[in-house]
């Protein structure tokens, strides 16, 4: 005799998508357009700093850099500032998807609240990855504008790094929520930031030519999703087209659905306990 078959559905189902994660983003936008001021400041305050300290300061020292295999050099403070915008997507996207949303899933419980409405956990967390890429975006679109008043770059084709940048932002709010729906605490989230995003940081040519790594590192750096960032908006500050967008594309595009395909399987699981 034969089991039933349990009617559970599998946490590794595809993503129920709907346009019912608008309302849970319009309510994050409500709730954080009282804030928008200071938030705006907090969140573009340090790459300001980072960008003036190192690229005027040590610009000064180093001069010009080479970039890439056609050997072009070009000011320090162009390298530093082309890496370091999708180096600020990559910080708001992580910061808004784990500590405010940790907030809302757990401290708040304003999930629950949520779900209590017709709308599913699949949903409140599209809306939570959109939110946090958004958040990265408006970011960036102000440190861009600082960035042109600065003369740092005045290409055309910035306009193209707009919407790139927003991808990043969406891959790594994708890649937070992971380790949102393993959280037990706000602690957890030191060892990714510790961990993951700060030897990223300087192993994916944000802040000096990644040729200068030893072999092995620099090949295992090419498949950093913030490494195939850089190399996709590096080029448009400096008035050229990447030379491989279409491998770096790819990369970008599988890890984002990978991520969030593993950060619903295990918020679903978080949900089920």
């Amino acid at each position: 005799m034969t089991e039933p078959a349990s009617d559970t559905p599998s946490i590794w189902r595809p993503p129920d998508l709907s346009l019912r994660w608008w309302p849970v983003f319009l309510r994050n936008l409500l709730v954080w357009r009282k804030l928008a001021l200071p938030s705006l400041i907090g969140n573009i305050a340090e790459p300001l700093m980072w960008l003036v300290a190192f690229g005027y300061g040590m610009g000064a020292l180093v001069g010009e850099v080479t970039v890439g295999a056609t050997g072009r050099q070009v000011p320090y403070i162009l390298f530093l500032a082309s890496g370091s915008i999708c180096m600020s997507a990559m910080n708001a996207a992580s910061f808004e998807a784990l500590y405010s949303a940790f907030s809302r899933m757990h401290v708040q419980k304003t999930w629950d609240g949520i779900m209590n409405a017709p709308i599913s956990l699949d949903s409140v967390l599209l809306a939570e990855m959109l939110w946090a890429a958004f958040k990265a975006l408006f970011t960036v679109t102000a440190i861009l504008g600082v960035m042109l008043a600065l003369g740092i770059s005045h290409s055309p084709r910035l306009l193209v790094a707009w919407p790139v940048l927003l991808c990043v932002g969406i891959m790594f709010s994708s890649i937070a929520l992971i380790f949102n729906a393993l959280a037990k605490g706000y602690d957890f989230f030191t060892y990714y930031f510790t961990l993951v995003l700060t030897p990223m940081m300087f192993l994916s040519g944000v802040f000096f030519p990644r040729e200068q790594l030893p072999e092995a590192v620099r090949l295992a750096s090419d498949w950093l999703p913030l490494t195939n960032a850089v190399e996709l908006v590096r080029p448009l500050f400096m008035d050229e087209w990447p030379a491989h967008p279409l491998r770096h594309g790819l990369v970008l595009a599988a890890t984002r659905g990978a991520a969030y395909w593993f950060a619903l399987a295990m918020t679903r699981r978080r949900f089920r306990a």
